[in-house]
C-alpha cells in the first residue's frame, strides 16, 4: 500500500505559545517500498509516524493511505514502538494473537508461522520477563504483522538494544519485508541503520520539521557497511544533515 502526504503540518499549544512540529511536509512511499525517516530530536519524526497511523489527527494537508484519505488507525496500518509494550501476563504467542483467540485454527496457523519468521520457536509458552529485549521486540514485531497491514511503522523500535543485537534484529526485518512485501517506515537517529535498511533515506531539518533532502540508496542486499559504497552514502548523509541546519540557522537569522 502506498502512503502519499502533501502539505502536511502539524501544531502544538504549549505553555500558551503555539509550537510548529512539522511544516509543510510532502512524501510519497510507493507500494512495497522500505524507507527510513532521520533527523535530530524534535524535527517532529515520531509525530510524521503517528500521523501515519492514524493515532493523530489534529494536523492540516493530505494524507493518503493507498486511494483513501486517513481517518484513523486501522488494520492497514502496523505501529511498532521503541518499547515492546508486552502484556506480562501473557505468553508469547498469546501476546502475538493478543485479542484474538489461538482456538480458531487460521489464527493459530498465522501465529505459529509468525514466530518462525521472527525467529522464536521454542518459546511459544514464555513471559516477556523471561526473554531478553530483542526477544521481546520481536514478539512486538510479530504482534503488529498478525494482521497483516499494509504499512508498518516503526519508530525507533531497536534504539534501546545493544548492538549485536539491533544488527540482528534489522536482518530479521529485512527478511519479513522481502518475504512479505509490506511497505515500511522505519524511524532512526542511527545514520547507519538508516542506510543499511532503506531504498530512500529521507532527512528532516530540526523544528519545524520538513523533508529537506531525500536520498536514493542504490546498494543490494545484503549491505555490507564497511564497503566503500556504504561509507561514501553514509558521508553523503552526514553532509546533507549539516546542510540542514545551516539552512535553519540562515532562515532564522533574517540574513
Amino acid at each position: 500500500m502506498s502512503v502519499s502526504i502533501k502539505s502536511l503540518n502539524r501544531s502544538f499549544v504549549k505553555s500558551n505559545q503555539t509550537v510548529q512540529a512539522l511544516q509543510d511536509v510532502n512524501l510519497h512511499i510507493n507500494k512495497g517500498e522500505f524507507i527510513t525517516i532521520i533527523g535530530p530530536s524534535g524535527c517532529g519524526k515520531s509525530t510524521l509516524l503517528k500521523i501515519i497511523a492514524g493515532l493523530d489527527l489534529h494536523f492540516g494537508g493530505s494524507v493518503k493511505i493507498g486511494n483513501a484519505d486517513l481517518k484513523g488507525p486501522g488494520i492497514k496500518q502496523g505501529f511498532i514502538f521503541q518499547e515492546h509494550r508486552l502484556f506480562p501476563w501473557m505468553t508469547v504467542e498469546k501476546n502475538i494473537a493478543a485479542d484474538l483467540s489461538l482456538r480458531d485454527p487460521e489464527i493459530r496457523r498465522k501465529v505459529d508461522e509468525l514466530i518462525e519468521i521472527v525467529r522464536l520457536t521454542g518459546f511459544e509458552q514464555s513471559y516477556p520477563r523471561e526473554l531478553s529485549g530483542g526477544m521481546a521486540q520481536r514478539v512486538a514485531i510479530a504482534r503488529a504483522l498478525l494482521r497483516n497491514p499494509e504499512v508498518l511503522l516503526l519508530d525507533e523500535p531497536f534504539g534501546a538494544l545493544d548492538a549485536f543485537t539491533r544488527t540482528h534484529l534489522q536482518d530479521v526485518l529485512l527478511d519479513i519485508w522481502k518475504n512479505k512485501g509490506t511497505t515500511m517506515i522505519l524511524v532512526t537517529h542511527d545514520v547507519d541503520e538508516s542506510i543499511y535498511l532503506g531504498k530512500r533515506v529521507v532527512i528532516m531539518s530540526p523544528r519545524p520539521g520538513r523533508v529537506s533532502n531525500i536520498i536514493p540508496i542504490d546498494l543490494p542486499f545484503p549491505r555490507k557497511k564497511v564497503n566503500r559504497s556504504f561509507q561514501e552514502l553514509r558521508q553523503k548523509v552526514l553532509e546533507e544533515f549539516e546542510k540542514a541546519d545551516e539552512f535553519i540557522l540562515v532562515e532564522g537569522s533574517g540574513i
